[in-house]
């Protein structure tokens, strides 16, 4: 579906609605997080981009940064209505573009999706490694190898 409307772009924290937030994440899909976990994780990261379409949130994400060494890119999110927009483009350029000046960017993404990201730069760790709440969960969704 193209843009035709402007989007109205915010990284503000006061004006989210957490379970609408937390109703994208379900759309998107990404999981579910509830309201008040997606409040604190947005509110301990120094990076978030919001994106409303006629007032709707229908893009979000969020980096954690420490200013100059490391930005974490994670939970990037667009409503199944704008998929294959653009805006899922546009919010991953505009937390790389928040994150200049970090020595390293990384990217946590849904396996699968390498390619996309490929695009802005991002290429496979090596070195990258992982304790997950539920490993076995984590192995059966393509996120950890067999490397025991």
């Amino acid at each position: 579906m193209p843009l035709d409307m402007p989007l109205v772009w915010s990284d503000r924290l006061d004006d989210v609605d957490w379970e609408e937030l937390s109703a994208l994440y379900r759309a998107a899909p990404l999981g579910n997080k509830s309201a008040d976990w997606l409040r604190e994780a947005f509110g301990n990261s120094r990076i978030r981009c919001f994106v409303r379409d006629g007032g709707r949130l229908v893009g979000a994400g969020r980096a954690l940064s420490d200013g100059v060494d490391c930005s974490y890119l994670c939970d990037i999110a667009v409503m199944p209505s704008h998929q294959g927009s653009g805006l899922g483009k546009q919010l991953v350029g505009t937390l790389v573009e928040r994150s200049k000046g970090h020595r390293k960017i990384i990217l946590y993404a849904v396996p699968g999706r390498e390619p996309f990201y490929r695009k802005f730069g991002f290429r496979r760790m090596r070195t990258a490694m992982a304790i997950f709440e539920d490993p076995a969960g984590a192995f059966e969704r393509g996120y950890l190898d067999d490397d025991a």
